[in-house]
């Protein structure tokens, strides 16, 4: 009669035990899953930074052709190493506003300016970064004269969202990098679909401050897919909790 008492009870047991079982296990191989997911991204961003670190650090090149510029796409191209000769109009710099520049200096602004290539194509190149304090001094002040030569690093047109603030052509105050918008608040044709960072001056303290391109992307998919591993375990812990609970708890009513 006992031993009756007792399968009756394991199988009470075990019908209660059916849903959170099977939920269980469908969540814990879902979290599994985005832990796995996560660890795919991870190895996919580590080449991307690699791949980037290869192109910025290669020896330059020379930039896309205007016959080149349709078929670009910024996967083949961002963060390409290119030199530029050309000729500066400081007339239509323009300043872009950044929330943060080198070395902790607080907000400020990208001078951008269009530099005309022999060919007669222009590319807006961002001379650099300088602090908001400085900024207005920049806006059309003059530099090197003549034919200069420029290196940096090949960047695509910066997108806009809901939050990004409307563009002052006028005032020459842009709050994105979009070469084309610039272009054409001052006529200036071909403009390529691209920006180009300045590589660093050395031994230059000066402003505007060129090689301030970020290049470390975020990287936070081990930590993404410890989390997703971590609840996964949790949750199997706290399942094996429940179940030896509910065991014990048949046990206790049997034996009374």
């Amino acid at each position: 009669m006992a031993l009756a008492t007792s399968t009756v009870g394991q199988k009470s047991v075990l019908r209660q035990l059916l849903w959170p079982t099977l939920f269980t296990v469908v969540s814990v191989a879902i979290l599994a899953s985005l832990g796995i997911w996560q660890l795919h991204r991870l190895a996919w961003k580590e080449g991307l930074l690699a791949e980037i670190a290869a192109r910025a650090d290669a020896p330059v090149v020379a930039p896309p052709t205007i016959a080149e510029w349709p078929k670009l796409k910024t996967i083949d191209y961002d963060y390409r190493h290119v030199v530029l000769n050309g000729r500066f109009f400081y007339d239509d710099t323009v300043l872009v506003f950044t929330p943060s520049g080198p070395q902790e200096t607080g907000p400020g602004y990208l001078v951008l300016t269009p530099l005309r290539l022999d060919s007669g194509a222009y590319i807006i190149v961002n001379r650099g970064f300088v602090p908001s304090a400085l900024a207005s001094e920049f806006r059309h002040k003059k530099g090197p004269a003549g034919e200069v030569h420029v290196t940096g690093l090949m960047r695509p047109p910066q997108g806009r969202n809901a939050f990004t603030p409307a563009d002052h052509p006028n005032k020459g105050d842009y709050f994105t990098r979009d070469p084309v918008v610039i272009g054409r608040h001052f006529q200036l044709s071909p403009v390529a679909p691209f920006t180009v960072d300045v590589d660093a001056t050395p031994g230059s303290n000066g402003w505007p401050r060129g090689g301030t391109t970020e290049r470390d992307l975020p990287n936070n998919h081990f930590n993404y897919a410890l989390t997703w591993f971590g609840i996964a375990m949790g949750l199997l812990g706290v399942f094996t909790s429940f179940v030896f609970r509910k065991f014990a708890e048949a046990k206790e009513a049997q034996a009374g």
